[in-house]
């Protein structure tokens, strides 16, 4: 709970932190990459760091943060926590590494503030750090004491790899040692570490697809643009991979939702991934559930895991799968999603996965159809920034 001592300051800086932090945090990362180097091998992702979404990430968590215990006396924001919390976790993040945050976070404030800057104001805003890394350390204690083993990477072997769609490679692993394995649960993702071709170590996190015991399985969509995808795409069976152990808080019931509300799976492109877990999940304990799959995709040639999809909604005795193509007569329509011709009703629970803008424009259909956004949950890989924003949460 935040002190009566900096609670008024905190109210007064808080629209001067917020307006400046975009500019505070990429100055704090350089800050912090250049003292510490160690931290861009296999923890940050060289990409994120390039396009600012993990700079604005952490500043929009923090001031969102700040924001929401001030209005929430006695309360934190625990949504954007966990989401954060099985981020840092799927990364490696030790306690340790906190005071290091700290140290040239505040920084790169002192910098920006200059004279602003008073001792008072900074008392409180290490108050307000503290509270959220405080948080978020004992949220990840908890992850990582969950698990079947105490490595946060652990070498995996590809024993098969297959291609689906467009640019889209599945790879199944097997663990190269005798460690033990944690079980995932439909939805969770792994980070999965390789060199680029410096050799620096890069992150990168992917879905869980159904898979046999002790397997590990993912589909990777060629990303043109980016820098590890096509490193991985070359990948072949043999090859060895580094990956996390299962994290990921988007997972069916886990934010309340029920078997008495009908439950909607929308998915564009390679977003199937984590549908394809749920699918297997209820089709594993024979769910009565009424659940409606939407995909939406440019044809059904670029569809990713079409046909495995297709077959485990046929294995649920409620299911039904509705298609949006492109392209003219292949889906059940044509275009984009259209939540009028689906009668979604108010009580539904959705899960949304695919592109940003994808999932921006379902979730504003469906609170217009009434659904509430306390029941509309979605998945991002990488920062998440959307998350920072009301109309994701509320």
């Amino acid at each position: 709970m935040l002190s009566e001592k900096s609670r008024p300051v905190i109210e007064a800086t808080l629209p001067v932190i917020a307006e400046r932090i975009n500019d505070i945090t990429p100055d704090f990362y350089q800050r912090m990459f250049t003292a510490r180097p160690d931290l861009m091998d296999g923890m940050f992702s060289r990409s994120s760091q390039l396009e600012g979404t993990q700079p604005k990430a952490l500043a929009g968590s923090i001031a969102v943060f700040a924001s929401y215990i001030l209005a929430h006396p006695g309360r934190y924001p625990d949504e954007v926590l966990s989401r954060v919390a099985h981020k840092h976790a799927a990364l490696g993040l030790r306690e340790e590494e906190y005071p290091t945050v700290y140290k040239y976070l505040f920084e790169a404030i002192a910098a920006n503030l200059g004279d602003i800057l008073t001792p008072e104001i900074a008392e409180a805003w290490t108050e307000v750090y503290w509270l959220m890394a405080d948080a978020l350390i004992k949220l990840e204690k908890g992850l990582y004491a969950v698990q079947a083993n105490n490595a946060m990477f652990a070498p995996f072997a590809i024993v098969r790899r297959e291609e689906t769609g467009e640019n889209v490679v599945v790879l199944t692993l097997e663990p190269a040692n005798a460690i033990a394995m944690t079980d995932a649960v439909a939805g969770q993702y792994v980070s999965i570490i390789t060199k680029a071709k410096d050799g620096l170590r890069q992150p990168r996190q992917f879905t869980l697809l159904p898979s046999e015991k002790n397997q590990r399985r993912v589909a990777i969509k060629l990303d043109i643009k980016g820098e590890m995808t096509q490193i991985l795409h070359e990948k072949k069976v043999g090859d060895l991979l580094e990956l996390s152990n299962p994290y990921g808080d988007v997972t069916l019931g886990a934010f309340g939702d029920s078997e008495d509300q009908p439950l909607y799976l929308f998915s564009a492109g390679i977003g199937v991934t984590p549908m394809i877990a749920f699918l297997s999940e209820l089709a594993a304990t024979g769910s009565k559930r009424e659940v409606i799959v939407v995909h939406a995709d440019r044809s059904l040639t670029t569809w990713p895991l079409r046909d495995e999809m297709t077959e485990y909604v046929n294995l649920i005795e409620n299911a039904q799968l509705v298609s949006f193509v492109e392209a003219d007569g292949e889906g059940n329509f044509e275009g984009r999603v259209d939540i009028s011709k689906l009668g979604v009703p108010a009580h539904a629970s959705a899960y949304l996965c695919g592109p940003l803008p994808f999932m921006q424009g379902v979730r504003s259909q469906l609170i217009e159809a009434g659904v509430p956004g306390t029941n509309i949950q979605y998945e991002i890989f990488g920062p998440d920034q959307w998350m920072l924003h009301d109309q994701a949460r509320g």
